[in-house]
């Protein structure tokens, strides 16, 4: 197990990892916003504006158009979190997966670890089991439990390599907007915890899981935008 300096103390009685203090600017995921991955989609998308009405016009669906959905939910939950910093917790946002996959928010506090995915659902009546949410009219399930259920397994797998302790990410998925939601017949999905946006903020209040040390510790070791690479 590899050596590394012993965690300090701040003005504010805090606990830093001085690993952060040596990180390139480059590397480091901290500064990054609530959506960012999905801001410079939408910048380098190469489909105009009179494309873009002319497809809905014709009833079409531009990608765009979902993108902004997201977009939204990602800054509104996003927006949440960093409200938790002002206490024990750090965020960080739009971490990049080999694959391009993208985990839009990691909360770490004393509480744990939490992998969060908003998923826009803006006036959807929902009913979710272990895997998918199903909305009503639609044919397909949405498979969002089991999407954001495998990026917390591989954040994990990251983070417990990067710490050299074990660490575990626990999913949880906000349905923005919906309307209702209400569990399957099966009952909930029982590891992936499942929330409106109202709910983010008593996420807050968990505790009883991380010391301040290991918090800082991980939070370190997520804002490293290298240690993402062998996801």
């Amino acid at each position: 197990m590899r050596e590394r300096p012993e965690a300090k103390t701040s003005a504010n009685g805090r606990a830093y990892d001085p690993e952060r203090l040596f990180l390139p600017p480059d590397d480091d995921l901290a500064p990054n916003r609530p959506g960012e991955t999905l801001r410079a989609r939408l910048d380098g998308s190469r489909t105009g504006r009179v494309a873009l009405m002319l497809a809905r016009l014709l009833g079409r669906r531009p990608v765009e158009d979902a993108w902004r959905r997201e977009l939204a939910a990602q800054q509104l939950v996003g927006s949440a979190l960093e409200l938790l910093t002002a206490g024990d917790w750090e965020v960080v946002h739009s971490i990049v997966l080999p694959g391009d996959a993208v985990i839009p928010h990691l909360l770490i506090g004393p509480g744990g670890v939490f992998c969060v995915a908003p998923e826009p659902a803006h006036g959807a009546r929902l009913t979710v089991d272990d895997t998918a949410v199903h909305c009503a009219g639609e044919r397909h399930p949405r498979p969002y439990v089991r999407r954001i259920r495998h990026s917390a397994a591989r954040s994990s797998l990251v983070l417990s390599r990067g710490c050299d302790f074990p660490v575990r990410a626990r999913p949880v998925l906000v349905l923005v907007g919906a309307a209702e939601v209400e569990a399957g017949t099966a009952g909930p999905p029982a590891d992936v915890r499942v929330l409106r946006e109202e709910d983010v903020p008593g996420l807050g209040g968990l505790g009883g899981v991380l010391r301040p040390e290991r918090v800082d510790r991980i939070h370190t070791v997520a804002r490293n935008r290298r240690v993402w690479l062998g996801a």
